[in-house]
């Protein structure tokens, strides 16, 4: 939301930043820029600050997603508002949004996915080719810019869903995949046109990955979190839900047995509608990729291989995630849903004596289904504040376009509080370290691209790290010193900070002992001044042990 706001205010480059992980800096297209979010946005982190931006974004994420859902469904898909409210409420509350609503604004904002849906399914309408074309085109590059792994995932399904329909019809509906064919050409050459050079920054820019690390590509979903509850549903069990997935932010599957049941009871019941058995098999389709490259069942490998054994070398699919393809059914799901609302009352219009039985039956069902996977409220946690150093902008005394702050530890996923300092202060401070996606820089294996979450181990950073998670300090040798003094320096260090935290007292006598010379207690926080030491190329870090 900072560097949003930051490209209209002083007219930053878009897709890539050095105010984080300085001096290589982060290929924000390749990470989670959300430019089609933070532009518009920019008011409202000027006047209350990018954490208030952010918080705003995810809440806006879900309701308008909800509400994009509920026209979709209502307007082109079922004439019931009940069922179109059904099916909206489960594709914006599903366990994997909710699990996602944790941290990943970009990953809930799926209000256009219905529209994507609505505007390709239109692409077959005659004498609408170009508009048709240019509407769907401008909503994919839309999504682009807030989350491509959702745009991908929407892609897939809905070109095998498109495929198999258009087998399907081909005989009844002739010259409809042509008419589709051309709109969808319209729409492919107006995205990639505009598309061409963002994606050529995050695919081969500065800072660029090929693929993710291999354990992330082994993270699949476990065969039994499909018939759990996740720990964020009313019938959920933390302590399950753990077992069967990666993290919190992961449940992605966790439908409950209810749900499952009354899915493939749907499809079972309106198996003679082609658009129902195609849902379902996309359905199975996402749920066995999602299994990744070895199948688990209750986190027991059961040594079978899944299809991802295939796909997941696959150029474009080894970014992927396997586990989240278990969130793409969730669509799917509230479409089915909101189709047999649909077919249950039109079946009570058409059989006025059943109506009792089967508006009880149907109620039953979906209560059965869905109220076990209401969701809980969503679990927060005071952040650590803010020093006056950074809130006073005291650190401006220090830093310039030049330099930067060096945080003890450098920020990771574990401590990531340096990076909010730099977007409290709209970026202006430049920072070394990063959590972000980058480029494995392995002097063994310069050819390595694949992708890591921190920057590549330096000493210093390293050391530190080391004794923040309880290692003991180790001898401060002037070898050591020479490292960072030579790690300063490739920062471009103006000043080093250290907040009250973990093991603080260890990493302030370690980095004292390198130093030589004591911090001085500033803002709520220990600042040793660095510059005359990184500025002076004959200067030496040299000193007794003062440990």
């Amino acid at each position: 939301m900072a560097h949003g706001a930051r490209v209209l205010t002083d007219g930053a480059y878009p897709f890539f930043s050095d105010r984080l992980n300085y001096p290589d800096g982060v290929n924000m297209m390749a990470n989670t820029s959300v430019l089609a979010v933070s532009l518009p946005m920019t008011p409202v982190t000027l006047l209350f600050g990018p954490h208030v931006a952010f918080n705003v974004f995810l809440t806006l994420a879900l309701a308008i997603t909800g509400i994009s859902w509920y026209f979709a469904l209502s307007r082109h898909f079922v004439s019931s508002r009940l069922a179109a409210w059904v099916g909206a409420l489960f594709c914006t509350f599903a366990p994997s949004m909710i699990s996602h609503a944790g941290g990943h604004p970009n990953i809930v904002s799926q209000f256009l996915v219905p529209w994507i849906i609505v505007r390709t399914l239109r692409l077959r309408e005659p004498g609408r080719t170009l508009r048709n074309g240019l509407i769907l085109a401008g909503l994919l590059i839309w999504q682009a810019f807030i989350n491509l792994e959702i745009l991908f995932m929407t892609a897939v399904g809905l070109g095998v869903f498109c495929l198999v329909m258009a087998i399907a019809r081909r005989k009844r509906h002739r010259g409809e995949t042509r008419q589709f064919v051309r709109g969808l050409a319209v729409a492919g050459t107006v995205t990639l046109a505009v598309l061409a050079y963002p994606l050529a920054v995050q695919f081969f820019g500065p800072q660029s990955y090929h693929g993710l690390p291999q354990f992330v590509r082994n993270f699949g979903a476990d065969l039994a979190s499909f018939t759990a509850y996740s720990s964020r549903s009313v019938a959920g069990n933390s302590a399950v839900a753990a077992e069967l997935a990666q993290n919190p932010a992961e449940e992605n599957a966790f439908f409950g047995w209810g749900l499952v049941i009354l899915f493939f009871g749907l499809v079972v019941w309106m198996r003679r509608t082609v658009t129902i058995v195609t849902l379902g098999g996309v359905a199975l389709l996402f749920a066995a990729m999602s299994l990744g490259p070895r199948i688990f069942l209750n986190g027991i490998n059961t040594g079978i291989p899944g299809i991802w054994s295939v796909l997941h070398s696959v150029p474009v699919l080894n970014s992927a995630v396997p586990t989240r393809w278990a969130m793409a059914i969730a669509p799917v799901v509230g479409i089915i849903l909101a189709l047999g609302c649909q077919r249950a009352a039109d079946l009570i219009k058409a059989q006025p004596a059943a109506r009792g039985p089967v508006r009880v039956a149907m109620i039953t069902a979906v209560a059965m289904a869905l109220v076990p996977l209401a969701p809980i409220q969503l679990q927060t946690t005071p952040m650590a504040p803010t020093p006056e150093f950074v809130t006073s902008g005291a650190w401006k005394q220090f830093v310039d376009d030049n330099h930067t702050v060096v945080a003890l530890p450098l920020p990771d996923s574990s401590y990531p509080d340096p990076l909010r300092w730099s977007a409290i202060t709209g970026q202006d401070m430049r920072i070394a370290g990063a959590y972000a996606l980058l480029p494995n820089q392995n002097p063994l294996n310069p050819a390595d691209r694949t992708a890591i979450f921190s920057p590549p181990w330096r000493p210093t950073s390293g050391l530190m790290a080391s004794i923040r998670q309880g290692n003991p300090i180790p001898e401060i040798t002037d070898t050591r010193r020479e490292m960072t003094l030579a790690d300063l320096r490739y920062w471009k260090a103006a000043v080093i900070v250290l907040t009250p935290q973990l093991r603080d007292t260890e990493m302030l006598r370690a980095m004292t002992n390198l130093l030589g010379f004591q911090p001085t207690w500033t803002g709520g926080a220990w600042v040793w001044d660095v510059r005359h030491l990184v500025d002076d190329p004959n200067a030496v870090l040299t000193g007794p042990d003062i440990s």
